[in-house]
């Protein structure tokens, strides 16, 4: 089924808070534009969906099957998705010598599994809300994977099959990480499933290039939210000194970037990891010039002649 001249159907997974919540708000003041959230909070789904009059899934995307569920019923209920968004996902904290497989964790974000909380380049990380110990095992490993990696490689694979059997061109963007490129202390597992979306990201593609579906994602640098983050730890005030453009970044600023480069404004764009940092990733900033060199410092002693003595 074709979609009615005019209109747009956008899905936008871990909609209820943070940069989801900031992309599905984007994206509602689009005349024409409807949308579907998801997310698997259901009170913060819920509210999400009245404030911008949008249809509602909740699903765990990190089931196997949930994925696929929200895009069957995101398509059906408006007879097709023409964006994509993918930007459920987690980041707690896992050093890489406690992924051990003979621990089992249980690990519970209370509601806040499909959102990511926060997307950094610069090290001012939020602690996790779960503890060292909580936190042990190859379990949250897994799931770590599974929402941030394997969710959206399974819907925007749902997507793609309605895609092609309706010859209808779609635009798919994930939210990618500063994180893909630099690694830092705790943040291993996180950082690698962010670098292999980013390579699934490109292998998609190329491959549903040819049938008229474009898929991008946009790499945050450090974007403070919800309420663990401390404006005035030092951690924090590190990473915006290194930043060049002086600040933090705002969901508002990524909901934006997705906005555009999911639109037709960006049509012959497919394949880019789009990085919005304010030039964090550019390069070291935060470190002193090499050239040109320091003057010489002046000499401290002088020979008094007169009295042939250093003083």
């Amino acid at each position: 089924m074709g979609r009615a001249p005019g209109s747009r159907h956008v899905l936008v997974t871990g909609a209820a808070g943070g940069i989801g919540r900031a992309v599905a708000e984007a994206f509602a003041g689009d005349a024409g534009t409807g949308l579907t959230l998801v997310d698997v909070d259901p009170g913060g789904l819920a509210a999400a969906a009245s404030a911008l009059d949008a249809g509602q899934v909740c699903v765990d995307l990190a089931d196997t099957r949930g994925p696929g569920e929200a895009v069957r019923r995101a398509w059906d209920s408006r007879g097709g998705i023409d964006v994509l968004v993918n930007a459920a996902g987690i980041y707690p904290s896992l050093d890489m010598i406690d992924v051990d497989a003979d621990v089992d964790a249980d690990w519970d974000l209370d509601g806040a599994a499909d959102r990511e909380t926060e997307a950094d380049l610069d090290g001012a990380r939020q602690e996790s809300p779960a503890t060292r110990a909580e936190a042990a095992g190859a379990g949250l490993w897994d799931r770590i994977f599974a929402l941030n990696t394997r969710a959206p490689a399974l819907a925007t694979a749902a997507l793609a099959r309605r895609a092609v059997a309706a010859s209808r061109p779609a635009s798919v963007v994930s939210i990618s990480s500063g994180a893909a490129l630099r690694a830092r202390p705790g943040g291993g597992p996180y950082a690698a499933s962010k670098a292999a979306l980013e390579m699934a990201t490109r292998a998609a593609a190329l491959e549903l290039g040819p049938h008229g579906i474009r898929v991008n994602a946009v790499s945050p640098g450090f974007v403070p939210v919800g309420s663990g983050c401390n404006p005035v730890a030092p951690r924090y005030a590190a990473a915006v000194s290194a930043n060049p453009l002086g600040r933090p970044g705002t969901p508002r600023d990524i909901a934006l970037a997705v906005r555009w480069i999911a639109g037709e404004e960006a049509a012959w764009i497919t394949g880019e990891i789009l990085r919005v940092d304010g030039g964090s990733g550019t390069g070291a900033g935060h470190l002193p010039r090499l050239w040109p060199p320091e003057p010489p410092e002046p000499a401290h002693a002088t020979h008094d002649e007169t009295e042939g003595s250093t003083v």
